[in-house]
């Protein structure tokens, strides 16, 4: 059976880039260096509760009106990471997305049209003052994406309890998640191009790694990458999670293809859409 929680969690995945202090320039630095000296620090569940409370007004104040100044921070090898929430800026490029996301009835009933372009409008100006912005965090509802798996090993996954559910946070939660160095997640990712390219004439899988490659040439080298399932433990019953190994099949289907063998990739990537078709559906069932 799937996991309860008393919390209100998304079921959603993250992927997220925590830099090292070094990455930011100041006086940024020197706030996320005190930052990260706090005794306690919120977590993906604190952010969370905050954007839920934003959508209680009428109308719902759909993108915060200030940024962010919270982040979650890990230690990777001894140096100091940071992973700005930059809520605002995610909040302005989620809501450009629901239109491919919801039907325009259900989409005009929860964000009226006037909140949507009054939102819009106020992101063209802000992109016009911060033109290299990007966020740290891309998230995906309901399923994580085949291609976030290309730039893990499976010996990377991490698979328990653990502190506020991966991210930061009082309390233990459930917690599967991959963290892999930079370095390895921009290899990973040109060495399965490579072998896309060769082996398939046109796949949106190609797009969507091409996509996520340059994103990740916009961080610091020595930066870590984490793929969290976030709320989705708690709605995949606990026998499929434990055995949830999509990064490894990732990597078989890739080296399949590489061998040439198109009869076993076709096999482990029906296998992994499965996996997730089956978890998309629970969405669309709620």
């Amino acid at each position: 059976m799937a996991l309860t929680t008393p919390v209100a969690v998304p079921y959603a995945s993250y992927l997220r880039v925590y830099e090292p202090l070094a990455a930011f320039p100041e006086p940024e630095r020197s706030h996320w260096a005190r930052y990260a000296r706090r005794g306690s620090l919120p977590g993906a569940q604190d952010e969370l509760r905050r954007s839920l409370a934003d959508l209680v007004p009428v109308p719902p104040v759909v993108v915060p009106v200030r940024e962010s100044a919270d982040a979650f921070v890990a230690e990777v090898d001894g140096v100091l990471c940071v992973c700005p929430w930059r809520t605002r800026l995610r909040g302005w490029q989620a809501l450009a997305g629901l239109g491919d996301e919801l039907p325009a009835p259900v989409l005009d009933a929860a964000v009226p049209p006037v909140v949507r372009r009054e939102a819009a409008a106020d992101y063209d100006r802000w992109r016009e003052r911060n033109p290299d912005a990007r966020p740290w965090i891309r998230s995906a509802t309901w399923h994580v994406p085949v291609r976030w798996f290309v730039l893990f090993a499976d010996e990377e996954r991490e698979y328990g309890k653990g502190a506020g559910g991966g991210a930061g946070g009082a309390g233990e939660a459930l917690v599967l998640r991959y963290r892999t160095p930079m370095v390895q997640a921009r290899r990973r990712v040109a060495r399965a191009l490579k072998v896309l390219r060769e082996e398939l004439e046109d796949s949106p899988l190609v797009d969507g790694l091409v996509d996520v490659g340059r994103w990740l040439e916009e961080f610091h080298p020595r930066s870590m990458v984490e793929l969290d399932y976030g709320g989705l433990v708690y709605t995949i019953p606990e026998d499929q999670l434990a055995s949830d190994h999509s990064a490894a099949d990732t990597a078989e289907g890739l080296a399949a293809l590489r061998e040439g063998d198109g009869e076993r990739a076709s096999a482990v990537y029906e296998r992994l859409t499965e996996r997730w078709r089956a978890v998309r559906h629970r969405g669309l069932a709620s």
